[in-house]
Parts: C-alpha cells; structure tokens; sequence
C-alpha cells in the first residue's frame, strides 16, 4: 500500500505489496521490492533498489544506493550517493546464500557519506557519522565518526550533525554530553 500523497516517479517500478509512507518521494529508475516497508517524510533519490526491508520515517536516501535485504534502517537516516551495502558473509555466484543474508542495522539520525562501504552484521548506533568512502567492519557506537578503510574513530557528532570538542558542547545547537571514553551521552 502506498500513501496516497507519496510522490512516485513514472518510471519507478514499486512491486505490490510494498508499503511507501505519507510524502514520501521514490525518484527516477528506483525499483523497490514487495516487502519493503518505507516510512513517511523520505526521500529515495535515483537509481536506487529498494530490498524487503523496513525504511523508517525521514530517512533520506540519495542516487544510486541499494538497500538489500537485511539492512534495516531506523528514523531520519541519510545515505550519501552510491553508499554500499552487503547482506551475505561469503558470496558467491554458483552457491545461493538467500538463507544466509545477516542482519545489519543502522540507528536513528546516522549519516553514512557518499561510498562508503558498510558490511553486513554491523549496528551503527544513532547519529553516528560515516565519512565518505569509509569501509565499516565493525559495530559504530552512538555519535561516533569513523573515517577510513577500513573505519577508524575519529572523533564525536552532535545529534545535529557538528563535530564536537574536547569540551563535549555543540557551538551549533548548545547541546552538551559527557563521555566515558566508549560511550558518548546527552546532558
């Protein structure tokens, strides 16, 4: 079931029983399959393939990302163009691995930049940051940005998106956290 106010492009192709949410937009050449479950508010941008996966809502979703089954994406995530995303441990053409897909997730507020890789059975903790062309093996705590490949911490995001300093205070929104090192919490 689709929103009767989500926006399709005429050239997308939604299989039926997809479900795309209120406002939504689905851009040019995007193919979304019959058990997704896409939230409100989004934005797939074009070229995108759409797997049976839940989407929630907000989540914005530029050119050329592919969303395969596995990947579950929570509220207000934003996918850089061409970011990637596997669902199988050991691939291979001749060996069908539909039973063996593993489950990655990606928290509320993520930010994954344009290229980067992000391989399957990882949980990405809300509002991380994922530099563009990070190559992400292992889980990502809440508010941390990692770079590189493979991804490295590099330093804390503010849930709106600032890196922070040393003293753990957004100079965008004034929000303040403390750390133990691991974990970064909001005050």
């Amino acid at each position: 079931m689709t929103a009767s106010d989500a926006s399709i492009h005429s050239t997308a192709i939604i299989e039926a029983g997809a479900h795309i949410g209120a406002t939504t937009r689905v851009w040019q050449w995007v193919h979304v399959m019959g058990g997704a479950r896409i939230g409100a508010r989004g934005s797939i941008g074009q070229g995108c393939f759409i797997g049976n996966v839940t989407i929630g809502d907000g989540c914005r979703i530029q050119n050329h990302v592919s969303v395969y089954d596995g990947v579950t994406l929570a509220d207000d995530v934003f996918l850089g163009p061409s970011c990637v995303f596997t669902n199988v441990k050991h691939p291979r053409a001749h060996v069908s691995r539909k039973d063996a897909y593993v489950k990655t997730l990606v928290g509320q507020g993520v930010t994954i930049g344009a290229n980067a890789t992000i391989l399957c059975g990882v949980t990405i903790g809300a509002y991380a940051m994922i530099g563009a062309g990070a190559v992400v093996t292992h889980d990502v705590p809440a508010h941390r940005i990692v770079l590189g490949a493979p991804a490295k911490w590099a330093g804390w995001a503010c849930r709106c998106g600032e890196t922070l300093g040393a003293d753990r205070v957004c100079a965008r929104c004034g929000d303040r956290y403390s750390s133990d090192g691991e974990t970064l919490l909001r005050l």
